[in-house]
């Protein structure tokens, strides 16, 4: 396979966020969210840097304590509530570039993906760099909720999004094991080449490869109903976290 290109971790952590005010530096078991994303990244040797994109001071300091670096602060016009990843990627990289830091891959690591394992990392570059074809690897899961049983209004009629199916048996009055497999994308992880960012200035391009998510490996906290879940889930013995080798951070 020869050598295996350079690649960046990258950890969005903006400040503002919504439903869970200030979920990523949050304390869960002891040590803020994202500690959970910077100690798995650095522990499973795939990157070549760990770096955390914050318009935060009080987030670089953190996500400095626990091992990721953050060689300068994203600027405000792209951390809004409404902006798109690819404009802080873009901007990443490129700054990253000029000083001196150019990388040829990249991966999204968010930090509200805690059960995500140094394995499951190593697991998804292995399947990134099977096929060198690719644009990017994208996370996914096969869905709970299958999008032939969902409905749109219009007019005050209910039209289904899939509206294809058996002529006598429509998808959606089917039994859930006759459906065709969706799978839906979660936020645990994403692996491109630089280049689809910086020339095609998207964060997947237009061929990606799947890495299925096993079990709680893709588990997203979105909610304050998803931090309680995480909470029971690590209370009852059913998920772990990664392990964190710093102290606590204490300001």
């Amino acid at each position: 396979m020869g050598t295996a290109p350079t690649v960046v971790a990258l950890i969005p952590a903006r400040v503002g966020s919504k439903r869970v005010p200030g979920k990523n530096i949050r304390p869960l078991n002891g040590h803020p969210l994202i500690a959970y994303t910077i100690a798995p990244a650095i522990q499973s040797g795939v990157f070549d840097a760990v770096i955390v994109s914050t318009d935060s001071e009080e987030i670089a300091a953190i996500a400095r304590h626990y091992g990721a670096e953050v060689p300068f602060m994203r600027p405000a016009e792209f951390a809004g509530d409404t902006s798109p990843d690819i404009e802080w990627v873009e901007y990443t990289l490129r700054t990253l570039a000029e000083q001196g830091r150019p990388y040829e891959c990249f991966s999204l690591l968010r930090p509200t993906s805690p059960f995500r394992m140094p394995a499951t990392l190593r697991r998804a570059w292995e399947t990134f760099l099977s096929d060198r074809r690719v644009d990017s690897l994208r996370a996914v899961e096969k869905c709970t909720q299958h999008p032939a049983k969902m409905w749109v209004v219009r007019h005050n009629r209910l039209l289904p999004i899939m509206p294809f199916g058996p002529e006598q048996q429509p998808w959606h009055s089917s039994q859930y094991g006759s459906l065709p497999e969706v799978w839906v994308q979660n936020a645990s992880l994403e692996i491109a080449w630089s280049r689809v960012a910086l020339e095609d200035r998207t964060i997947a391009g237009e061929t990606l490869v799947p890495f299925l998510t096993d079990d709680l490996e893709g588990f997203d906290i979105n909610n304050r109903f998803d931090w309680m879940a995480a909470e029971h889930l690590l209370q009852s013995g059913e998920a772990r976290l990664p392990d964190v080798p710093q102290p606590a951070w204490s300001r």
